[in-house]
């Protein structure tokens, strides 16, 4: 009898599976048991080749060979990794092997690494595929009991293969005609460049802003207080004219107020649903601070190497049915720290089913994200991983927890003809929150509206009196809306643009969002590394440049909704609800139409510092009458992310971005230039100074001026500075 040749996606994975399968013969890039024979990936070994790799033309970046359309891309071995392809191709095609099994991750991009390779190995052997949501031996052990045919995964196969083809048309196209036409490197993408639309537009919105001052009046009365309000405002509470508040303050001062409506309803604060990928990005970014790529980081971590998490790379914040026993199992054995809560969730020993939390119907490839049934090892976690883990448990936890109920109360108390209104919340059963969200919550910031209504209120009654104590005026001014976030951001690209706080209005959105959980943290890393947004503290900012290339891209490509629409698509095209080729056809027509677009564009070049950019890289130019700061005698030469010093033997570098973490600006040509002419400048976020070789920043809100950072490197190695 024959082998079944494994393929996992990694090296630590097929490890794993290899363990608990019993391959424990080390072979060359395999692992040889008596029925199987794991061998991996190292991620992706093939994939689409480049234009210049299917005809020599493409070589040479011109409009004349523009737009690239082949009917077919092929594929290509990554250079890097053709040995290890090399192995798996052998074994796949070896006589000794009857059939394969695809262990790759269980998602998309998983299936698409296992057809790639099947397909440029010349492979026709009959596969079946392992699907897994977690790498415990239990997980490895019931998926291989419940091993499936191959033939049901087409349907993913193909809506991955449109993915990537679709990217690359749009890609290899846009980008080289907008390079063309404006003669700097530029990147254009199917779903970076919409997503880069959403930091745009909210940067625009923030720049078009005129702040507004307003008043608010308070009146005290005694065991209470109330918030003037008229409903002919919008917002009712916000008056214009300071005058105007001081008139209603004096008004009411010492007059009496009557209740004239008290009203106590009972509300109900349903617990928080599990996590999927995007909303455990979210709350770690929002609570922890971690950004979108170190969260999907730590989970794979999690869910590899530990096997403390299931499968991360999820979209669905449901369990199936079957899971109940195993969530039982798993609260059980959760770390003692958590042990505390586990009787509220599991309530005479039983878990609390409802819709919110088992549903068969709403669970796509993978369920939620939930801890594993196997006691976590949380002393060998590094502390990011035991801060991830604690959510995650938490989340668990609270998600079967009761609601919360608590009585709302709205007071209206007349005086004279003015209005105020008084809001209370009294927490009657605190259910869920008696979980807390983390081992040590930070301290939010309430609005005014939380504030309000949290108020602890006497018992009052229409009718009751109540004489005006005092009446304060608060001035204040209307705020911008707030910068992006990796949370907020990603909020954004889960809704297509459209940032809903209706969580089910969200859910219902999620399937025409931006890129899937598994990329949108490499399309934000993507956009950094171009340098169309960069960080500033927790904010995600639109650079320069970023507003320069929305502006001249059409709608079509800049459109979040646009984008959404694709990746609904996509998923048809997983379910069998959507032609593929109608789809790429579609691509097919955008591709056309950007580089039609470019080619027409009459607008001058935005980008004048970086002209004369190219695919392989900037342009080095002489800094015109510089002379190096370091040696004295070689002219400066300018890169794309340096300035270095054209003597032989001097090996000076000051690197453009080294000042921006100190809070200073990038140092570009012109303010080079200026420096060694100058040899200092005051500028509004500092003091930049030109001494002894180095080049010293101080803020300007230092009372002691302290060297941020140094900036000219010695040698080949980078000084770090003080």
């Amino acid at each position: 009898m024959g082998k079944i040749v494994v393929l996992a996606e990694k090296p630590s994975v097929a490890r794993d599976i290899a363990r608990v399968i019993g391959c424990r013969d080390r072979g060359e890039g395999c692992l040889i048991g008596e029925k199987y024979i794991v061998t991996w990936a190292i991620g992706h070994l093939v994939s689409l080749a480049e234009p210049d790799e299917m005809d020599a033309r493409y070589k040479r970046w011109s409009f004349d060979t523009l737009p690239i359309l082949p009917e077919e891309i092929p594929l290509k071995v990554l250079p890097k990794t053709k040995s290890q392809f090399n192995i798996v191709k052998k074994l796949m095609n070896d006589a000794g092997t009857d059939s394969l099994i695809c262990a790759t991750d269980a998602g998309r991009e998983g299936e698409l690494i296992f057809r790639y390779i099947y397909e440029m190995a010349g492979c026709r052997k009959p596969f079946s595929r392992l699907w897994i949501s977690s790498m415990t031996d239990e997980a490895i052990s019931e998926g291989f009991r419940t091993i499936r045919p191959g033939q049901q995964y087409d349907g993913l196969y193909e809506s991955a293969r449109c993915r990537s083809r679709a990217d690359w048309l749009v890609g290899m196209n846009a980008s080289r005609a907008f390079t063309l036409k404006f003669d700097t490197l530029l990147s254009v993408g199917r779903v970076q460049t919409p997503t880069l639309a959403i930091l745009v537009r909210r940067r625009q919105e923030i720049e078009a802003f005129r702040p507004e001052g307003f008043c608010t009046v308070t009146a005290n009365f005694g065991d209470y207080q109330g918030i003037w309000f008229s409903e002919k405002l919008d917002p009712d509470t916000h008056l214009r004219e300071k005058a105007e508040a001081e008139r209603i303050a004096g008004e009411v001062r010492g007059q009496t107020g009557k209740v004239i409506q008290a009203e106590t309803s009972r509300k109900r604060e349903l617990p928080p649903q599990l996590y999927d990928l995007t909303s455990l990005q979210r709350d770690a970014n929002r609570m922890l601070g971690f950004t979108a790529d170190r969260t999907l980081k730590i989970a794979q971590s999690l869910y590899e190497t530990h096997k403390a998490l299931t499968y991360p790379r999820t979209d669905s914040r449901y369990l199936p049915p079957d899971m109940i026993p195993r969530v039982v199992q798993t609260m059980k054995l959760l770390p003692e720290a958590y042990q505390p809560y586990v009787p509220g969730a599991l309530p005479e020993g039983k878990l609390p089913v409802t819709r919110r939390t088992v549903d068969a119907t709403k669970v796509t490839d993978h369920h939620a994200i939930i801890p594993t049934a196997k006691r976590a090892a949380t002393d060998r976690f590094s502390d990011d991983e035991r801060k991830l883990f604690d959510l995650v448990a938490r989340r668990l936890l609270a998600a079967f927890y009761p609601p919360c109920d608590y009585d709302a109360t709205k007071v209206i108390t007349q005086v004279g003809e003015h209005r105020f209104r008084t809001l209370g919340r009294t927490v009657v059963v605190s259910g869920w929150h008696d979980v807390p969200p983390m081992e040590n919550p930070p301290r939010r910031k309430k609005t005014g509206r939380e504030e309000e209504s949290e108020t602890q209120l006497p018992p009052l009654s229409v009718g009751d009196t109540r004489t005006v104590r005092g009446a304060a005026v608060k001035e204040d001014k209307t705020k911008p809306p707030a910068q992006h976030t990796d949370a907020s951001l990603l909020a954004a690209m889960e809704t297509a643009g459209k940032e809903l706080d209706d969580e089910e209005l969200a859910r219902q959105m999620k399937g025409s969002g931006i890129g899937t959980p598994a990329t949108r943290a490499a399309i934000i890393e993507r956009l950094l590394q171009v340098g169309y947004a960069q960080r500033k503290g927790k904010n995600l900012l639109a650079t320069d440049k970023g507003v320069a290339l929305i502006g001249l891209m059409p709608g079509e490509i800049a459109s979040p909704e646009l984008t959404g629409r694709w990746e609904l698509a996509l998923h048809e095209i997983t379910d069998g609800k959507q032609d593929a080729e109608r789809f790429m056809a579609g691509i097919r027509r955008m591709s056309a139409f950007l580089v039609d677009y470019a080619r027409n564009q009459g607008a001058a070049n935005p980008f004048p510092e970086e002209t004369g950019r190219r695919r392989k890289g900037f342009r080095t130019r002489a800094l015109k009458g510089s002379v190096c700061p370091l040696c004295g005698k070689g002219a400066l030469q300018e890169s794309d992310r340096a300035f270095s010093c054209g003597e032989k033997g001097c090996h000076c570098t000051i690197w453009k971005d080294c000042l921006e973490k100190g809070g200073g600006p990038k140092l570009t040509g012109k303010l080079m230039s200026l420096l060694l002419e100058k040899r200092q400048l005051q500028g509004s976020t500092g003091l930049l100074m030109l001494k002894e070789g180095k080049i010293l920043f101080y803020p300007t809100a230092s009372e002691v001026p302290s060297v941020v950072r140094s900036l000219v490197y010695q040698k080949q190695g980078r000084s770090t500075g003080p």
